[in-house]
């Protein structure tokens, strides 16, 4: 089912609130994994997603799934997806070496299709 798009919501909960944060972004699926991304910097769905890993993910069609997340840290795999035709427009903003050191990406590595 994540195959099929690159634009996905997430709903988060926020590190210091505990609220849920809705947004907008992209998802890749690349060599087998899924992978969500973002320009070099902080953002704060990756801080929420390193004081809590687990997250909603909403589908065009209104689909749900329960995910959990962890970062991906590995250089040579964050080259992978920097250099990956998918992600074309990082590239375009960005040097690859300052993608691969500076940017926040996170991995699922459990979907669950929601109850809701």
């Amino acid at each position: 089912m994540l195959n099929t798009v690159e634009t996905i919501e997430i709903t988060t909960t926020g590190r210091s609130t505990g609220m849920p944060r809705r947004i907008e972004i992209w998802i890749y699926a690349i060599a087998d994994r899924y992978i969500i991304t973002g320009t070099p910097g902080a953002r704060d769905w990756y801080a929420n997603l390193l004081a809590n890993p687990t997250l909603l993910v909403h589908l065009p069609g209104g689909a749900e799934l329960q995910a959990r997340v962890v970062p991906v840290t590995d250089p040579g795999f964050r080259r992978t997806v920097f250099t990956s035709a998918k992600t074309w427009w990082y590239r375009s903003q960005n040097p690859v070496d300052e993608l691969v050191a500076t940017s926040p990406m996170v991995e699922l590595v459990t979907v669950e299709l929601s109850a809701g």
